[in-house]
């Protein structure tokens, strides 16, 4: 059975979609068969691994979650796109931002992607789902199905009010939903070394949070080339693989590996 890994946080620009292209990659470096599934209707992830014309895909993950609900059957393979690093995507586009308002009249409502996942969960060892930067429904199935969730923080500022909103979101779903679900730990990114604040940030979110919560020695460090790689439709270790960039989500990789 595969671990299923959300990476989450309701905040937009804490690099969600940069961390699951590059911490799969990594993972697939390693050797892993693995899943990225986007469930974000921007469709940043499904961009970031070369697919930027998303809207024209016959299969997405609204198409599939829309089949669960239909109570049809999925082809284990339908929709799931292969990358040349070693990668398998759901890819998503805007179509889901409607599936996320047909929900609320679904009956069992928060399992539908679960139910979905649970089709494929012996093909892989890890699935990583890119949340969208919001606590919807979208994001409450992604929580529902997964067995841990990292979540990234942007390391300019530390939105206190937002970090604790998400962890009472993911108490709620542990107590209510899903009782296995757990906080693998916090991913501190876009980080300048060469500023005080960076600093201070990762001070305050160790103050805060650093009793009740691991928080990743691992830091991603801010980057042109990841930017860029993103762009390009390829992770940072087929684009510039010696970078520190690469280098920190390999070490992420490492200790996901050690937790297994």
């Amino acid at each position: 059975m595969a671990k299923v890994i959300a990476i989450c946080n309701q905040k937009g620009g804490t690099l969600k979609s940069t961390t699951t292209v590059n911490l799969g990659a990594a993972l697939a470096l390693q050797g892993k068969r693995l899943l990225l599934i986007d469930a974000d209707p921007q469709g940043d992830l499904t961009t970031s691994l070369g697919w930027p014309d998303n809207d024209n895909l016959p299969v997405t993950l609204a198409t599939l979650m829309e089949r669960v609900i239909q109570d049809e059957l999925i082809e284990p393979e339908s929709g799931i796109l292969h990358n040349s690093e070693g990668v398998h995507l759901v890819p998503t586009n805007m179509e889901l931002s409607g599936l996320e308002v047909a929900l609320v009249g679904v009956m069992s409502r928060e399992f539908v992607l679960r139910s979905y996942l649970d089709t494929l969960k012996d093909s892989y060892e890890y699935v990583l789902i890119d949340c969208m930067p919001s606590l919807g429904m979208i994001t409450i199935n992604a929580l529902a199905a997964a067995n841990s969730v990292i979540v990234p923080v942007q390391a300019q500022y530390l939105p206190a009010k937002g970090m604790t909103q998400l962890i009472k979101t993911i108490a709620r779903v542990k107590k209510q939903i899903n009782p296995s679900l757990a906080i693998d730990g916090i991913l501190m990114t876009l980080v300048d070394a060469r500023t005080n604040l960076a600093k201070a940030t990762e001070d305050t979110l160790r103050q805060q949070y650093g009793k009740i919560l691991r928080i990743y020695d691992t830091k991603i460090p801010i980057s042109v080339k990841a930017a860029e790689a993103s762009a390009a439709g390829q992770s940072i270790f087929l684009y510039d693989g010696g970078s520190k960039v690469a280098e920190a989500y390999a070490e992420l990789a490492k200790v996901v590996l050690s937790d297994a």
